[in-house]
């Protein structure tokens, strides 16, 4: 359980803090409604001075006496069975205490069937019974784990496990495969496809028309911090130390897979070195972890290497689309087709919601959107960065683009002249949408005036300057939260609940809306999270967590206000006894008045200590058996309901500068603005590193990033930093973030979410700004050198 305790950091005023700005006047964060006002503000990280002088431990830095180490030993084929599996010279290394195979391993339970009344089913990364079977699904499936006094002689014993297979047929070229395509079908959780009017027919009939390709890669997860867990038996008592972004969904999973009381297990997650998805469901490093630890009865850590990453955590899938646009001479749109092929493994993964920002974006008066998949031998795909919308915005965007060169009009002109008043596809009103607002700011900030609008026409010295725009989009979701909130007679105030921090500032967040919400000064309020033992929290995903969080926050404040106010007006001595004009005035301004820490001007001491009483607490939701049904179905009722009422989500615009030399191909990118409208920002410095992050993660996936798959055998062929590039310091220039800061009002406190959309966008403004530079496009990502020569 993590403790973060406000004490020490620096509350900067706007002026002192993040260079993030809005629209009003453009000088730091609107709407900081007086001195005491937190939300919105730079308040440092509550996790800062422990993750930068060491003392933050990860999963695999808790100290155990007798600690074990595991190492896997991956298939070498795509699909087959074993025939044999010889571990005798393994064994016979000083130091290992087993080597479990097939042959020795406890059978565990299958996975469940996923089910959307209860999401803890989806926490299978695949669902193969990892050494319950002889069953060999993808290359660099575990097929053995060595168990070991030290990790040297683990990893030595690992390279003498001989495993010999019978293979058998198996398909790993995506691209061979993709006219095996299945068409996704609509369910409660996903749309694989919709249609209004008419739009092939359209599309033939349009006075201005595009019908284009595009195509992206298979991408590989690369945290910080590779996927690493401690596991500890006690008796049918587990802990486990992982980097999990769903604690609960992993405890549920365990507990099931294992055959133990849920409430036996305990997930342990308070420093996670970064995940971005790849952490959201369990994968085979950490059952077979948990695994070893039974099997030897002593504690047992297991760090992957990053191949072993690769090798055993899923990714995000490669694409094909197709978007086909229609249009007037004027540029309104006439036609909309966006489809999309995508790659699931055959033992697990999920569509990838390629066609999903196509659906909000543009006014189109006819619009097709279909996506399939194609069931490949391969290590799963998963959540990744905006899954769908980062290479679902590559191909619109891009194809916005080239339409506008078409047309011989400006491409935000293009954009803005069919910007929707309502969803196009079904008529639902925005809860909330200044895209037109957003890209006004942005466009003014970048200087897009500047840009001549001939590809080719702009030159810096000997190198080829372009200027490039796409549009941001990320729906905005929000999920179930429990909680408790602990109001002390000593003013201090403690938030409970089992959520997730990532690097976002998470705790930093819903600590600034406590203390606004409780009139508390910062530095009082301590958040504890990352802990199945917590109330159960949302996991880290989606960019919904701190919206979910917050508003089951919200609501345990509110209670928290009425308690001490009855508590007061129950007190003899109380100035609130039967007066109703103090009740209404505490009341309407609930604790958030003048002087902090008091209900009408009597001090939360001052109640408590007449009431005899060292503190309150309230609680929302609950995690028993009965209680968790009805949250759940709480939360699928709202979110069926909201689904039908509105459409929800952050936007923006991205625009990019770039510089290409003529010679070499080489693209650098030279400048960035990205303007943003997400919402109500809670912590602008927090805020503006998600947001510059997501950009980042966006020129790798344009520029650099690409997981190489043998077409023959299905191996990952650069399971690595070495050959796998991300982007580096000296590939990013500086990043002009800048948002609206303007409610949503149909979300909590009026947030939307930050954390995925700055990646939307990126790569089509990218390679929208090459195609300005040098008249030539590239619609197969990422854009090498290769291709612009």
């Amino acid at each position: 359980m993590t403790r973060t305790d406000a004490h020490g950091t620096n509350g900067t005023t706007a002026a002192e803090g993040s260079p993030v700005t809005s629209p009003a006047g453009e000088r730091g964060p609107a709407r900081v409604e007086g001195s005491r006002r937190l939300v919105g503000r730079p308040v440092d990280r509550v996790d800062g001075v422990p993750k930068t002088t060491g003392a933050a431990r990860y999963s695999a830095e808790h100290p155990y006496p007798r600690l074990a180490h595991a190492v896997l030993v991956h298939a070498t084929i795509t699909r087959g069975h074993l025939t044999a599996i010889d571990t005798a010279e393994a064994s016979a290394v000083p130091g290992v205490l087993t080597v479990i195979t097939h042959h020795n391993a406890p059978v565990l339970k299958p996975p469940p069937p996923v089910s959307v009344m209860n999401l803890s089913t989806m926490a299978s990364g695949t669902s193969v019974a990892y050494l319950n079977t002889d069953e060999v699904h993808w290359n660099g499936q575990p097929v053995a784990v060595v168990v070991a006094e030290t990790l040297h002689a683990a990893q030595h014993a690992a390279r003498l496990v001989r495993v010999t297979y019978r293979e058998s047929p198996a398909a790993v070229d995506f691209a061979a495969e993709e006219p095996n395509a299945t068409p996704q079908k609509n369910d409660m959780v996903s749309e694989g496809s919709a249609k209004k009017g008419d739009a092939e027919a359209a599309l033939a009939a349009a006075p201005v028309s595009v019908d284009l390709r595009y195509t992206t890669p298979a991408h590989a997860h690369n945290a910080i911090e590779p996927h690493a867990t401690t596991a500890v038996w006690d008796g049918d008592r587990l802990t486990v130390h992982d980097g999990a972004q769903n604690v609960a969904w992993m405890r549920d999973h365990l507990a099931l897979r294992f055959g133990v009381p849920a409430a036996g297990v305990r997930v342990v997650a308070p420093y996670v070195g970064g995940a971005f998805g790849g952490k959201t469901v369990v994968w085979a490093g950490t059952i077979l972890t948990v695994m070893a630890a039974r099997v030897t009865g002593r504690p047992v850590r297991m760090t992957l290497t990053r191949e072993g990453v690769y090798r055993t955590v899923g990714g995000r899938t490669p694409s094909a689309q197709r978007v086909a646009l229609g249009a007037r001479p004027d540029g309104r749109l006439t036609a909309l087709v966006h489809t999309g092929v995508t790659q699931i493994g055959r033992v697990g993964g999920g569509p990838e919601q390629v066609t999903s920002q196509s659906r909000h974006l543009y006014d189109a008066g006819n619009i097709l959107l279909q996506q399939s998949q194609v069931a490949l031998d391969t290590v799963s795909n998963t959540y990744m960065r905006a899954p769908g919308e980062s290479i679902g915005t590559f191909a619109l965007e891009a194809a916005i683009d080239e339409l506008a060169c078409e047309l011989g009009m400006d491409p935000i002109e293009l954009r803005m002249r069919n910007e929707p008043e309502r969803n196009p596809i079904d008529g639902k009103r925005f809860s909330h949408r200044m895209l037109r607002e957003a890209y006004a700011m942005g466009a003014r900030r970048f200087g897009w005036a500047e840009r001549t609008p001939e590809p080719g026409s702009m030159r810096d010295g000997r190198w080829l300057v372009g200027m490039g725009v796409a549009s941001a989009y990320h729906p905005a979701w929000q999920f179930a939260a429990n909680l408790t909130v602990r109001l002390s007679a000593d003013g201090t105030v403690l938030v409970r609940c089992g959520f997730h921090e990532m690097g976002m500032g998470g705790a930093t967040a819903q600590a600034q809306i406590a203390a606004d919400a409780l009139g508390v000064p910062f530095e009082a309020v301590r958040v504890e999270y990352g802990d199945s033992d917590l109330p159960t929290g949302p996991g880290a995903g989606g960019s919904g967590q701190t919206a979910s969080v917050a508003a089951s926050l919200g609501t345990a404040c509110a209670r928290l206000r009425g308690t001490m106010l009855a508590l007061a007006r129950r007190s003899k001595d109380s100035p609130l006894r039967g007066s109703r004009r103090a009740e209404v005035r505490a009341r309407d301004g609930g604790l958030w008045t003048s002087p902090a820490g008091t209900v009408a001007g009597e001090t939360y001491a001052a109640i408590l200590a007449r009431a005899g009483r060292p503190h309150v607490e309230v609680a929302v939701g609950s995690d028993t058996r009965v209680g968790t049904a009805v949250g759940q179905a709480r939360f699928m009722a709202k979110f069926l309901l909201d689904r039908r009422r509105w459409t929800k989500a952050a936007c923006g615009a991205q625009f990019c500068e770039v510089r290409v030399d003529p010679d070499t191909g080489e693209v650098r990118v030279s400048r960035w603005v990205g303007a943003f409208d997400v919402g109500t920002v809670i912590n602008a410095k927090t805020a503006a590193a998600q947001l510059r992050g997501g950009i980042v993660m966006g020129i790798g996936m344009a520029l650099s990033e690409e997981t190489l798959t043998d077409p023959r055998t299905g191996r990952i062929m650069n399971p690595g930093l070495a050959g796998y590039h991300v982007p580096v310091h000296a590939d990013i220039p500086p990043i002009d973030v800048c948002y609206l800061d303007e409610p949503d009002p149909t979300m909590p406190l009026g947030l939307i979410g930050v954390g995925e959309v700055g990646i939307t966008g990126v790569a089509a403004a990218v390679a929208n700004a090459v195609h300005h530079a040098t008249g030539r496009r590239v619609r197969d990502l990422p854009i090498t050198p290769d291709k612009l020569l």
